[in-house]
């Protein structure tokens, strides 16, 4: 896996670290061939020597050596703000050591018994990252450009695989959503697992998705996993692969969504539905960086960032028993935190400006006008669904729409009526007398205000195509919320599969892979 280097670019410089000569000397020769230059070292201190002489663009350390630590390397060059990228190795099953490096600024690790193939791979990794521009600011935006926002409101990207392109996709100039952005920038030029949280309907998937573009694996694959959506049965072939004849119908291999990533990030959304048994099968191939698949007697190497997500507190997770924290651990090295909708409402009017112009877009019609009382009804709405409802909402009030001007004849409970009845004076009632005391010098005072009562709705014209758009929003909902896996969102109606095919037919509703709802794996 050597890497070219251009006419006027010097080769890449690496500096080795470990204590025995026999290893050193394999790396060394291992990584000429490749068409570095090496140096080499056994000691903390020969190290330094190097390090004070010379600019490197990778260096290889083992944890362990005769006058000290390799961490006490990753340090000094973090303290200094030398620009080396490190790539520690670590005893096998050392998971602590691993983290605790990563976290320190590391770029990558490696656990020996080293795999050369691996090793290779992560060198060149750590080149390229060092060689790489860095990631561009990205320019305040005004409120009404057209853009992707939040959950689900993705407009193809004119320049794919950018980072500025990702970033610029994550609508909002609010000051979460710039802290944001911000450390999407920073993470993304290692290596390290990042764990996405943020309530559902913020957009997790996005900020995974500008994570991958901004790093040096924007080139590679992409593979999203809902592991709240496959069943159990099947999680470790889809996971690990599977060879032919492994199980019933197995008439060839298939790969899982481990080596279909090879090379780019796994984004594991939902990675707090996992079940346990399935967890320290996660584990140990997220630490040996290797799987077996199912059927086979051999482990086979894979490349692969792992990014995850989840809605849970998985810190409560832990200590109720259902998530392993060593797990925990391993995901959780660096987290990024989402803000819900409610803690950045400045956003509200760029968000619905990108989301009314991908669903006129999506539906061929000119976009709506978005007006200031639609824009301050919106903001009087408590929005708990995030980025998700508020698409749900515009989709409904476009579908309604007869005009130029958008108008929400109903969110929720939130109606016209309920708003004026909560905002109207008091009704004033005599305030209670002593036995006695004339009547006239009763003293109006404000009466304690009475719940409002909601306004009837009018009678449906046509009740089948009333009951039909009912039924088809909370379809619609639930295939986005399962990530349209019809599997997931038939359980969580109470349907079986069979009833939610047939109504998504009877319907109309499209998905994003044709009549197939599950974008990542099987649906039954």
């Amino acid at each position: 896996m050597s890497i070219p280097t251009p006419s006027n670019q010097r080769p890449a410089q690496i500096l080795v670290i470990d204590d025995e000569p026999d290893l050193r000397t394999l790396y060394e020769l291992t990584l000429l061939r490749e068409g570095y230059r090496v140096e080499a070292a056994g000691s903390v201190s020969e190290a330094w020597q190097h390090l004070e002489t010379g600019r490197f663009d990778a260096v290889i350390t083992d944890m362990r050596l005769p006058d000290g630590q390799g961490m006490e390397i990753i340090h000094r060059i973090q303290k200094d703000q030398r620009s080396e990228r490190c790539v520690v190795m670590t005893a096998y099953g050392s998971a602590e050591n691993a983290v605790e490096a990563l976290k320190a600024g590391a770029f990558d690790y490696l656990t020996k018994p080293v795999d050369l193939k691996q090793f290779r791979a992560v060198v060149a990794s750590a080149v390229q990252a060092r060689q790489a521009p860095p990631v561009p600011q990205v320019p305040a935006r005004s409120a009404h450009a057209p853009a992707a926002a939040g959950n689900g409101a993705e407009t193809p990207p004119a320049t794919s695989g950018t980072g500025i392109a990702a970033l610029d996709r994550l609508v909002g100039e609010s000051e979460p959503m710039r802290l944001v952005k911000s450390r999407i920038a920073k993470v993304a030029r290692g290596m390290a697992p990042v764990l996405v949280r943020g309530e559902s309907g913020t957009g997790k998937e996005l900020v995974a998705r500008a994570v991958h573009a901004c790093s040096q694996r924007s080139d590679g694959p992409f593979v999203a996993v809902n592991c709240g959506a496959i069943p159990e049965n099947l999680l470790e072939a889809e996971f690990f692969g599977a060879k032919k004849g492994s199980y019933t119908g197995s008439s060839q291999d298939r790969d899982g969504y481990f080596q279909a990533a090879s090379a780019g990030t796994l984004f594991l959304d939902e990675i707090g539905d996992l079940p346990l048994a399935m967890q320290s099968k996660l584990l140990r191939a997220i630490q040996e960086r290797s799987v077996r698949s199912i059927g086979s007697t051999q482990e086979e190497a894979v490349d692969v960032r792992i990014v995850s997500a989840t809605h849970k507190d998985l810190h409560a997770e832990v200590q109720a028993g259902r998530f392993r924290q060593d797990l925990f651990y391993r995901l959780n090295v660096i987290e990024i935190a989402v803000p819900a909708l409610r803690d950045r409402r400045e956003d509200l009017p760029a968000l619905c400006a990108a989301l009314l112009a991908r669903i006129a877009q999506d539906g061929g019609l000119p976009v709506p006008h978005l007006s200031a009382d639609l824009l301050r009804r919106l903001a009087m709405h408590p929005l708990d669904g995030n980025v998700r409802e508020l698409e749900n909402l515009l989709h409904r009030a476009v579908a309604l729409n007869d005009g130029d001007e958008l108008h929400l004849d109903l969110m929720g409970g939130f109606t016209a009526a309920a708003e004026a009845a909560a905002s109207a004076p008091a009704p004033l009632m005599p305030q209670p007398q002593s036995p006695g005391a004339p009547v006239a010098s009763a003293t109006p005072v404000p009466m304690a205000p009475a719940a409002p009562k909601a306004a009837p709705l009018p009678l449906p014209s046509d009740l089948q195509a009333y009951l039909d758009q009912q039924e088809r929003e909370i379809l619609v909902r639930a295939l986005h919320e399962s990530g349209f896996n019809r599997t997931a969102a038939a359980a969580r109606l109470g349907m079986s599969l069979r009833q939610i095919r047939y109504r998504i037919a009877r319907l109309g509703i499209t998905t994003p892979n044709g009549d197939d709802g599950a974008s990542s794996q099987p649906d039954d």
